[in-house]
């Protein structure tokens, strides 16, 4: 045990330095380029030339790029005991880059999850490690990346030993994703990466606990709803029997339509509404929607990036929206639907809930586990993630098949005893018609 502990700490650190100055070069060349291109009012003009040239690189230099990110790592992981191709790193970097300066909706985490997956594969092969701990050092990528991105280091370890199956964690990948996570954070620091942090000091009173409720129980409908939009976009994009790059000319097209119709404010990664609105200020009410629609084309259309930071902006408006109906604390209530929809869109809880801790402070952490575990489990057998393996039922009156890719599972709605099953009779001998 001794020496197994030495062993991976000595690769983990490793693998968090390189993750963490590569993840760094990543943001730092994000910044530029997408700080060039806001200097002109119409930049989001050249978002059909850019998904052109996304799908292009891609298709012919690194098919598995494809995507927003984490979801090809889960899938790589699970089918390929953690083989990335090398060309991936470079191609993801690149495509997202050119996503993100040309206006397309998406985020920064999945490429570092992806990048720093794909340099973990490059240094198990360099030490010839066998699947097993190949696949150990490629989630310790996923982790290092994550916590670079967006600061995160304790949440950024717990997502990638969580997100691979729904209802399981990889307790034998917790310490190396722990010292890869931390290191990697530490290293963004040095090269000048600000992590996201907004203290609040919230104090927790009993009365709002219904409120708790009923946010979880909003914010896992609006996950549900996204996912569809995804499936249903991704269904359409595929459905066109043309040349794929030119499908990326056509949700250029379609992106500058919505940009015309509704705001600059819902292109790229959304950054200055997310800050302001976590600062208290409003927001159109309507703005979780459109940014659904945004990221929902972009990544089907063949724009590259990751979803998790659409998923912040969808969560903070949806959040504020809530709070400004039932006149409640809007930037607490903006910050918990940031949690919510996180946990539920990409069945992460225990990321969600930590996350809370590490951006807004611990006094938001009880409404925050209470909104998350919620969340969770009204958004069903649905992910963001559908290669995810769901190794747990979310209801013991659902029928679904365990050990399974998420994409392939169908739930069926199956009465138990209990308080569930009188429920459901009395509904169903309401609405019977009489036989009188």
């Amino acid at each position: 045990m001794f020496f197994s502990v030495l062993k991976w700490t000595i690769l983990s650190i490793m693998a968090g330095l390189v993750i963490g100055t590569a993840t760094s070069f990543f943001i730092k060349i994000l910044e530029i380029s997408t700080g060039f291109t806001a200097k002109f009012q119409w930049y989001y003009l050249l978002m059909p030339l850019a998904f052109f040239i996304s799908v292009v690189l891609i298709k012919y230099l690194a098919p598995d790029a494809e995507g927003h990110g984490t979801e090809k790592v889960i899938e790589a992981i699970h089918k390929k005991s953690g083989n990335i191709e090398p060309a991936v790193v470079p191609v993801k970097l690149l495509a997202t880059v050119i996503t993100l300066a040309s206006g397309g909706s998406v985020g920064k985490e999945g490429p570092s999850a992806q990048i720093g997956a794909g340099i973990a594969s490059i240094m198990a092969n360099f030490f010839r490690m066998d699947n097993h701990d190949r696949k150990k050092l490629v989630i310790c990528g996923i982790s290092a990346g994550f916590a670079a991105v967006f600061g995160l280091p304790i949440s950024g370890a717990i997502f990638g030993i969580e997100i691979l199956f729904i209802g399981r964690i990889l307790y034998d990948v917790l310490l190396p994703s722990l010292i890869a996570g931390i290191t990697s954070y530490e290293v963004s620091l040095f090269w000048g990466i600000k992590p996201l942090r907004v203290a609040m000091d919230y104090p927790v009173v009993p009365t709002k606990f219904p409120y708790y409720f009923a946010a979880g129980l909003f914010f896992g409908l609006v996950s549900i709803a996204f996912i569809t939009l995804l499936k249903k976009m991704e269904k359409f994009s595929h459905g066109l029997n043309i040349w794929k790059p030119f499908k990326g000319i056509i949700g250029g097209i379609l992106m500058i339509g919505l940009t015309f119709i509704f705001s600059k404010q819902f292109l790229g990664l959304g950054s200055d509404p997310v800050v302001s609105t976590l600062n208290g200020s409003q927001i159109v009410w309507y703005s979780f929607l459109a940014k659904m629609v945004f990221t929902a084309v972009t990544l089907s259309f063949g724009g590259s990036g990751g979803i998790i930071t659409p998923l912040f902006f969808i969560g903070i408006t949806a959040g504020s929206m809530f709070a400004n109906i039932f006149h409640l604390n809007n930037q607490v209530f903006a910050a918990l639907g940031m949690i919510g929809i996180v946990a539920a869109s990409t069945n992460a809880p225990i990321t969600a809930i930590i996350m809370s801790a590490e951006i807004f402070g611990p006094t938001l952490l009880l409404p925050a586990a209470i909104v998350a575990t919620i969340s969770f489990l009204i958004n069903g057998h649905n992910s963001v993630y559908p290669s995810q393996i769901l190794a747990m039922k979310k209801s013991i009156s659902l029928d679904v098949e365990t050990d399974e890719e998420i994409r392939r599972v169908e739930s069926k709605f199956i009465p138990r005893k209990g308080l569930i099953y009188m429920i459901y009779n009395y509904i169903r001998k309401l609405f019977s018609p009489s036989k009188n």
